[in-house]
């Protein structure tokens, strides 16, 4: 893309290592990122036994052996509202993303025509378009899916390459190894599902080519922070074959690629989500136990600083930056399927219910709200309070410069997300059971299902799981089997769920831990009743000014708000959207009131205002200084209790996923609250897509000049010329002084303090200069402030000449 940065850098290079080098963060207790939500285990999880048995692929030694093994593609059928949402995925932007993606053309993709170039937009969607095929069954999907992996596995050169030639030499003249990575792992879905012979001889001819490559080569661009996936793959591998050479390689892979045991070396968000889990993944191997912590302290960190806020992401609307941590900060789409892929491998890795609870959340909270209600559209970032979805960039808010809320199906506007995103329910499907080395069944995830597998001695049962959970507690399984068979079967107790009870044909059983076993053998008919109680709590999230969120179960609940979406392009079969609020948001919880259940009829799609089957009443207050800013952006939170004047109300609250528009960390109103203030608005001549048009007013002091740990406001790229920034301070104040704390970047980038400024007010409809009494000073790593005779006024601007050549900005911007 060819916007540029304030260091002059491209966007995509930017991106990728822009923060990498931010000011070292302290390392949280591994608990202490959930430490907010009850329920969240404090001890070792009990989990099935580690061990080389089971049914299906162990750990072939030397890895360490594991609780959990993945059943093949196909061996879990989705029912009730899963498979309704993998339906409207069929016919809507994943199943259909061919018909108008020009990434997806099979005869001009360079993954089937190595002459022809290509990156990851083909390897992103078949990822989960193929998965989407193998869990629905749907015949379309997989002729196409076939299609795809014919052309792209005759593609192997003699050395082993696949692929578009171009990216053989297209990072430093070696190797781009990123985007063959989510190739890889669809191979791996599509030789479980069909058995094609070709794959595995075929990866490992490609894994060969990798291990012939010098360590630089691990560590460029995105690949170095994603390597994971390819240990992943390579541990797959080496589990069906057994070839030494491939723990080199993961080993390689692991010293030559991004350090994620010694720190966080990348702020990126989806990078974040895949790169987190890399260190306990080398563990496997390793064994050492520092490894394995290295990815639970990251995790803690991450959400210590950026994830204080409900629906289980964190704030990352491309990177995850210093001072943009509200809730009104977004978590890409992106890394939404990617985190939830990463707490699935790491629940089968571990078996810590942890994990598999943070995948829940992110799926039922968070994925439903990604895209429009019938999946034709998604959008980029997702939020927990957001009150209206336009077409328009949010300099305040979000870190690029194209709009990243209304729902698009974004083949060039942000076009890996629409790509990636088809892998949750395919991904999360396969996830619901899993197979347990000691020969049986766990139920990991809850939602209705049928299961085939292999059990006991070499049985093949059947488990048949009926629930509308997460609107339900109660979750029945009932055992198809042609005669009796002996198996252990193990039931995930998730972190909330204190009181969780399991009934066998009517009886009470005994059960402890965080996965509960019942061992018996088992016979046809037979039927386990799990109970999981749901009570209603809530969440203070201390670092975001003691705002609440409310939670019954693995559901968070957000403010309902009147939705009105509005087309603003693309056509009737794939519309672009903008959604509107038809109803006031700005309301704060009264604290300590109750909260009433109220069940509805539901519709089709429980992810959506019509369709979903519950609600919560309670009593709130509007927050009339709680508004939008200049560019419709939610305002940001103040502290709570918040006192407010305005009547009790009752309002309704519904599940974050079926809310478009939400407000779901809310400020608590009480007769003992402080008072909320209107937020100065800010408008600016021009303002950098990566930068804050709120910076200067965030009440933070910078440290010196180039501070690159707060928010900042720049005119870059603007060079040379006269620029402004003006304050609306919502009420006429008599005013004196101005100060300004310029931003300067020497000897990183091209800003500079500027070359001179003035200060107007607004007097009826004419800008007027200020009459100083003390000089307009430019010096760096200081507040300069200038005197002058005071007056009367609402609007005041700062007017900067830049110098020739060099571009600006502000770092704080005082008006008294």
């Amino acid at each position: 893309m060819p916007e540029t940065t304030p260091e002059g850098m491209p966007r995509r290079d930017f991106l990728g290592v822009s923060l990498a080098a931010a000011a070292a963060v302290t390392a949280l207790d591994p608990a202490s990122a959930d430490a907010a939500r009850p329920g969240q285990p404090a001890a070792p999880p009990t989990a099935p036994p580690a061990g080389r048995g089971g049914h299906y692929v162990p750990q072939r030694a030397p890895l360490r052996p594991v609780p959990f093994q993945k059943l093949p593609p196909g061996a879990i059928e989705p029912r009730g509202w899963l498979a309704q949402q993998l339906e409207l995925q069929v016919n809507g932007l994943c199943g259909r993303y061919d018909e108008i993606s020009d990434f997806l053309v099979y005869d001009t993709n360079g993954w089937v025509d190595p002459a022809l170039g290509a990156w990851e937009e083909l390897p992103y969607w078949l990822r989960g378009f193929g998965d989407l095929g193998y869990v629905t069954g749907d015949t379309g999907v997989l002729t196409r899916t076939q299609r795809w992996m014919d052309g792209i596995l005759a593609t192997q050169a003699a050395d082993g390459w696949f692929g578009p030639e171009r990216l053989r030499t297209s990072l430093e003249n070696g190797p781009d190894f990123w985007p063959g990575m989510p190739l890889l792992a669809a191979f791996r879905s599509w030789y479980e599902y069909s058995g094609d012979e070709r794959v595995v001889p075929f990866m490992t001819k490609y894994l060969r080519f990798q291990n012939t490559q010098p360590p630089e080569v691990f560590n460029r661009s995105w690949g170095a922070f994603r390597w994971g996936d390819n240990i992943d793959s390579a541990y797959w591998l080496y589990n069906r074959t057994g070839e030494q050479w491939l723990l080199d390689l993961v080993t390689k892979m692991h010293h030559g690629s991004a350090d994620y045991v010694n720190g966080i070396p990348t702020w990126h968000n989806v990078n974040l989500a895949q790169g987190f889990r890399e260190p306990l993944q080398y563990w496997l191997l390793s064994g050492d136990v520092k490894h394995r912590e290295a990815t639970y302290r990251n995790y803690a960190t991450v959400m210590g600083l950026y994830g204080q806020f409900p629906g289980g992401g964190y704030a990352g609307d491309e990177n995850s930056r210093p001072g943009f941590g509200d809730p009104r900060q977004g978590f890409e789409t992106c890394g939404i399927v990617e985190l939830m892929h990463s707490f699935e491998l790491l629940t089968r890795f571990t078996g810590d219910v942890a994990w598999t609870d943070r995948c829940e959340e992110l799926a039922f909270n968070s994925l439903p709200a990604s895209y429009d209600p019938q999946q034709q559209v998604m959008h980029y970032i997702t939020c927990a309070n957001s009150v209206q979805l336009d077409d328009q960039p949010k300099h305040g808010q979000f870190q690029n410069a194209f709009p990243m809320g209304s729902y698009k199906y974004g083949v060039h506007q942000y076009r890996c997300c629409p790509h990636n995103y088809g892998m949750g329910w395919p991904y999360y499907v396969q996830e619901l059971w899993l197979a347990t080395t000691d020969n049986g069944l766990a139920a990991s995830m809850y939602a209705a299902s049928k299961v085939t597998a292999t059990v006991g001695t070499g049985e093949t049962v059947s488990v048949v799981q009926d629930t509308e959970y997460p609107f339900s507690d109660t979750i029945t399984f009932t055992v198809q089997t042609p005669r009796p068979v002996r198996f252990p079967f193990y039931l995930r107790r998730p972190g909330w769920a204190h009181d969780a009870s399991v009934k066998v044909n009517g009886e009470h059983v005994r059960t402890t831990g965080d996965w509960m076993k019942v061992e018996r053998t088992w016979h046809p008919g037979d039927r386990v009743e799990l109970k999981l109680p749901m009570r209603t709590t809530t969440r203070v999230w201390n670092d975001n000014h003691d705002s609440v969120s409310v939670d019954r179960g693995p559901l968070t609940y957000s403010l309902q708000i009147d939705e009105r979406y509005e087309r603003i392009g693309g056509t009737e079969a794939w519309p672009e959207l903008s959604v509107y609020p038809e109803s006031p948001w700005n309301y704060g919880l009264v604290a300590g009131a109750s909260f009433d259940l109220v069940r509805r009829g539901g519709g089709d799609n429980p992810f959506t205002q019509d369709g979903v089957p519950l609600a919560l009443t309670t009593q709130a207050q509007r927050i009339p200084q709680w508004e939008t800013d200049t560019e419709d952006v939610v305002g940001l939170l103040q502290q709570s209790p918040a006192l407010s004047e305005q009547p009790v109300e009752t309002v309704t609250l519904i599940p974050m996923g079926a809310a478009r528009l939400r407000v779901t960390s809310f400020p608590q109103v009480s007769a003992q609250g402080g008072e909320w203030f209107y937020r100065t608005r800010i408008t600016a001549s021009h303002v950098n897509y990566g930068d804050s048009l709120e910076a200067p007013d965030s009440g933070r002091t910078p440290e010196s000049s180039a501070d690159t740990s707060i928010p900042r406001f720049t005119w870059w790229d603007r060079r040379g010329t006269t620029e402004w920034i003006e304050y609306d301070l919502r009420a006429v104040r008599e005013l004196s002084s101005v100060s300004a704390y310029w931003y300067d970047d020497t000897g990183s980038g091209q800003c500079r303090v500027p070359q001179s400024w003035r200060v107007l007010w607004l007097d009826g409809e004419t800008w007027r200069p200020a009459d100083n009494t003390t000089p307009y000073d430019v010096a760096a790593d200081e507040l300069n402030t200038t005197s002058f005779k005071p007056v009367r006024a609402q609007h005041v601007r700062v007017e900067a000449v830049l110098r020739p050549t060099y571009s600006g900005g502000l770092l704080q911007l005082l008006v008294t």
